[in-house]
């Protein structure tokens, strides 16, 4: 039986020296993931000495469960003949501080436009449909939530 078994690599990179203590070295970083070209340049949130220039570990998580939502739902809408037209999500995620730091609830927000003979509550259903096969929303404990509008156009 063949592996089928996804591997995604990512790497990052940092130079500089943490020698003069906690406040003083740069948090500014290269991070890429192959077979992908662009790198990205990468910081920590600015609440932690961090670049607010530059994408922090946090925005992209937020980012991932945002995008793979949009690509979940993307993919069950085509198969379901549903015509979507436009899809923009407003995310958000929470962080509270504490001993235990970690981002606690992710907020999706998409609004959706689609147009054709389909019932508003159809596109709901394969919007949860979406969520409850994203793979990012699989993969982490974080609550990952969908507060979504929708849009009929003719």
């Amino acid at each position: 039986m063949a592996d089928h078994t996804h591997r995604y690599a990512a790497a990052t990179s940092w130079r500089g020296s943490t020698a003069a203590g906690y406040e003083q070295y740069d948090r500014g970083h290269a991070g890429r993931a192959t077979p992908a070209e662009a790198a990205l340049d990468l910081s920590a949130d600015p609440a932690f000495r961090g670049d607010p220039a530059r994408l922090n570990p946090e925005q992209l998580l937020v980012l991932a469960a945002s995008s793979c939502q949009l690509l979940s739902f993307l993919a069950v809408a085509a198969r379901a003949r549903i015509d979507v037209i436009a899809y923009d999500d407003d995310a958000a995620g929470e962080m509270p501080d504490g001993r235990t730091p970690w981002v606690e609830r992710i907020v999706l927000r998409p609004h959706v436009v689609f147009r054709g003979d389909v019932s508003d509550d159809r596109v709901l259903h394969l919007l949860e449909l979406a969520h409850r096969e994203c793979y990012i929303a699989n993969s982490v404990k974080t609550e990952i939530t969908l507060e979504p509008t929708l849009e009929r156009v003719a």
